[in-house]
């Protein structure tokens, strides 16, 4: 008669777990004949107990560190805990406890769920960004960065969460609330560290064709993230005030097309403006409460009111009215952008919405122009058949014409400035 044997997997793990921990299976020496493999997940924050994204996460990360071991190199897999931050203040508030006490704990239980796992963590060089002997290498290189220039203060216009009282990723918003608190967040401007990442954009753009065996795809994301655009910075006077109302614009083609200027709501001109008028008094405070990322100003209803004050435009002298516009944000660029609804979709929408003005400027062979209907060769500079209309000098141009010649004719009166812009920001 055959015995059928029916393995416990309890028995199983716990029997191999403790061969590991007695053979000192995964601590890592130096070994300089062999092949060095670092294999590093994100840091887990100790919220008191692991959840199925992190067995997911580590798990992934366990089997490319076995994996390499197997092909014979020196694997390093470590494990931390990113333990610092107002979250496990306000979670020891909540619990009547001290910060450390309630952080430490639940880094012991959270150590203790990783290793039932059994995965092939060096537990020798475990850390916690919280302890001092970690976080005086980051005060230290933070000084460095900071007596170079790299580190500096500014304001900034962040995501605030009013219960966790802490600034979010836009990321971490979520419709418009706080993804740990579900509060309605708010935009707040206050002092923050940046670091100069800007400085080395090109340098950063010109490193990714010296990249071997990153995909083509990925490294098209990276040059979409930097972001370089060539363009003109355009300075339009306003009406009664000392200090023009700067823009930047990679479609100076379209300058004649413009009928009014958009401002972001922390822009000088619309705290301003609102000072004597209570409706847009209020229309900004709403605004405090939208998010501050690209996606969502791009998906969200264009919302604007106008400021009663008035631009001139640097070459008819036309007045063109200023609104404030919730898809136009005080961190990007200069937190105002001159409006063309005839060649820009978003602008298009929102001139649609408002009733204002909508020029044709641009044309091609075979075009019918029709302003109550967005098409998608009205924003297209790269066409063969693009050409200037109904701009006086500039009709006939092609962009690279039509840019150059708007350079000129503004650059002699110091109008614009020829300027390079990246979409990467200081972070």
């Amino acid at each position: 008669v055959g015995v059928l044997f029916v393995p416990v997997p309890q028995a199983v793990e716990a029997a191999a777990q403790r061969y590991w921990n007695e053979q000192h299976a995964y601590e890592v020496k130096e070994d300089p004949a062999r092949p060095k493999f670092f294999c590093l997940s994100m840091l887990p924050y100790p919220s008191g107990a692991l959840h199925m994204g992190h067995v997911r996460n580590y798990t992934i990360s366990d089997v490319i560190s076995r994996y390499q071991r197997m092909q014979g190199r020196n694997v390093l897999q470590p494990m931390g805990w990113d333990a610092f931050g107002l979250p496990a203040e306000n979670a020891a508030i909540k619990n009547k406890t001290a910060p450390a006490k309630w952080t430490y704990a639940n880094i012991e239980h959270m150590r203790g769920q990783l290793k039932s796992l059994g995965y092939a963590i060096d537990w020798t060089r475990e850390f916690a960004t919280c302890r001092p002997d970690y976080y005086v290498h980051e005060q230290r290189m933070f000084v460095r960065l900071m007596k170079k220039g790299i580190a500096y203060r500014r304001n900034a216009v962040v995501n605030w969460d009013p219960v966790d009282q802490t600034v979010l990723a836009n990321e971490q918003v979520i419709d418009g609330r706080g993804w740990r608190t579900g509060a309605p967040v708010e935009k707040r401007e206050i002092p923050q560290w940046f670091l100069k990442i800007t400085d080395y954009a090109q340098e950063l753009l010109d490193g990714l064709d010296t990249l071997p065996g990153w995909p083509d795809a990925v490294k098209t994301m990276q040059r979409n993230w930097i972001g370089r655009s060539e363009g003109l910075e355009i300075h339009f006077a306003v009406e009664g005030e000392a200090t023009p109302l700067t823009v930047f614009t990679t479609r100076p083609d379209t300058l004649m097309g413009v009928t009014f200027v958009s401002i972001a709501g922390e822009h000088p001109l619309a705290q301003k403006a609102a000072q004597g008028n209570p409706a847009l008094a209020r229309f900004l405070e709403e605004l405090k409460h939208g998010g501050v990322s690209e996606a969502e100003l791009e998906t969200q209803e264009k919302r604007g009111m106008a400021t009663g004050l008035f631009a001139i435009h640097p070459v008819t002298g036309d007045k063109v009215p200023v609104w404030v516009a919730n898809f136009v944000l005080m961190g990007y660029g200069t937190g105002a952008v001159m409006a063309v609804p005839g060649h820009d979709e978003r602008d298009f929408e929102f001139a649609t919405k408002y009733q204002l003005p909508i020029r044709q400027v641009i044309d091609v062979d075979g075009g019918e122009y029709d302003a109550t209907r967005w098409q998608d060769w009205y924003g297209d500079k790269t066409r063969a058949d693009m050409r200037v209309v109904n701009s006086g000098v500039l009709d006939g141009k092609n962009y690279k014409q039509a840019f150059d010649a708007i350079a000129e004719l503004l650059e002699k009166d110091d109008k614009s400035q020829r300027r390079v812009n990246y979409r990467l920001r200081d972070w």
